[in-house]
């Protein structure tokens, strides 16, 4: 089986590539070739069996998509995108690059399709960020896309595009509304909701972090441990069972940011609690009070989709995965 991941060099592309070589196979195949994408050059990672391929290329340049694509890789795992506060700044960027970028995926896909009869499944990581205020909690299945950035306006164009591209049998798309990933590892990005790892990730190791909305935001979230077991789901489960509604919205765990703190508290102590400092600011709490609280995610939990079910198991799951397991 050949896979080709887009966006390789983020934290959940990362991850994925390590859970893919650790088991050699999806959906029961062996694994003979990874190509790793990015815009910066993606590490190299050990490899017993498949053969890795790593390349620096940017998606919304026209020549990359056919390049990509052209060796027909089985599963495409797209997860390259501009963020949340990136996008906001730079209107050009972000739809460059996760409007048009994804466009000339599919596309490409579609000029391979039609000339050699290819038909590969394709993982989109969407976002919640495709419904906005006002929301009710838990949000339904079926609540209807508003998003209110211009990330969650791009992400949601490419879920009516890759639906529409499985429909015309172009491609078998699965598109996955990730909840905020936290902890992630490593340094804070331009995400808007970085925060929500920040006053986590740097008190479990004695290091300060910011604050800078009310303890009584409440948002959705999920581990990078769970983020890895939707894709790799997604990628190998009977599509016929989603029907024509290809995007759905993931399991996870719903939390004010004060319930995010009293369990780093049971977790850490006082002591990790105390190196989180307030500052207000009014521009991502404006951004804030537009975010989807939480989800029923009737229909991911009914197609086999998991995730954490209280917010002690996120913070453990990052203790164990990047900290050794110890705090």
């Amino acid at each position: 089986m050949h896979i080709l991941i887009i966006g390789a060099a983020g934290m959940i592309g990362r991850k994925l590539t390590q859970h893919l070589l650790e088991t050699g196979r999806l959906a029961d195949k062996p694994i003979s070739s990874i190509d790793l994408v990015d815009v910066i050059t993606p590490e190299t990672p050990q490899s017993t069996g498949a053969v890795i391929t790593c390349r620096q290329a940017d998606l919304s340049d026209p020549a990359t998509a056919p390049a990509l694509v052209e060796s027909r890789p089985d599963v495409i795992f797209h997860l390259a995108a501009i963020v949340s506060g990136e996008a906001e700044a730079d209107f050009d960027k972000g739809y460059r690059i996760n409007l048009d970028g994804t466009r000339a995926l599919f596309d490409a896909i579609r000029t391979q399709h039609d000339t050699r009869s290819y038909r590969p499944r394709v993982v989109f990581a969407s976002s919640i960020a495709v419904v906005g205020a006002p929301l009710p909690y838990p949000i339904p299945d079926d609540f209807h896309t508003t998003p209110l950035t211009s990330y969650g306006t791009q992400k949601a164009i490419c879920e009516l595009l890759l639906a529409d591209y499985t429909r015309r049998g172009i491609f078998d798309g699965v598109g996955i509304r990730l909840p905020t990933i936290c902890i992630r590892p490593g340094k804070p990005n331009k995400a808007a909701s970085g925060f929500f790892s920040n006053i986590l990730r740097e008190p479990l190791v004695g290091q300060e972090a910011i604050l800078p909305v009310p303890d009584t935001i409440r948002h959705w979230h999920a581990s990078p441990r769970s983020a890895v077991g939707f894709m790799i789901h997604a990628a190998t489960m009977d599509t016929d069972a989603i029907g024509p509604r290809r995007n759905l919205s993931m399991p996870g765990v719903s939390a004010t940011v004060g319930e995010q703190i009293e369990a780093l508290r049971r977790v850490a102590g006082d002591s990790a609690v105390r190196l989180i400092r307030r500052e207000p600011d009014p521009t991502i709490i404006a951004m804030c009070e537009g975010w989807a609280p939480g989800f029923e995610a009737t229909r991911a939990k009914s197609l086999g989709f998991h995730a954490e079910s209280n917010f002690e198991e996120i913070i453990r799951a990052h203790i164990e995965d990047e900290l050794e397991g110890v705090q």
